[in-house]
């Protein structure tokens, strides 16, 4: 396997104006046009958290969108990423938006 295609796990925190926008909604419909796996929610702290799973180089891309796009009514102020580790398998089926 090539190095961008290792299946990477790695959770995700979205700071700014992203709720009330539609971010979730892009966020799923950019990780499945991507082929990642994972989910994505709303927080009691006005940001948008998730998980994202696939291989690195297509972690890479969407964590690249959810720090600079998100959704077009969105303001991003920040992205945090962590808990990055390398896995064997993906742990989700597919990319769900969680209440």
């Amino acid at each position: 396997m090539a190095e961008g295609d290792t299946l990477v796990s790695v959770d995700y925190e979205v700071f700014g104006k992203v709720q009330g926008v539609f971010f979730r909604k892009y966020t799923q419909a950019e990780g499945k046009k991507l082929g990642l796996v994972g989910w994505v929610q709303n927080t009691d702290r006005g940001t948008v958290q998730g998980q994202l799973q696939g291989p690195r180089s297509k972690v890479r891309h969407m964590q690249e969108w959810l720090e600079t796009k998100g959704s077009p009514k969105s303001h991003i102020e920040r992205a945090n990423f962590n808990n990055e580790k390398a896995i064997l398998k993906l742990e989700y089926s597919d990319f769900q938006i969680v209440k």
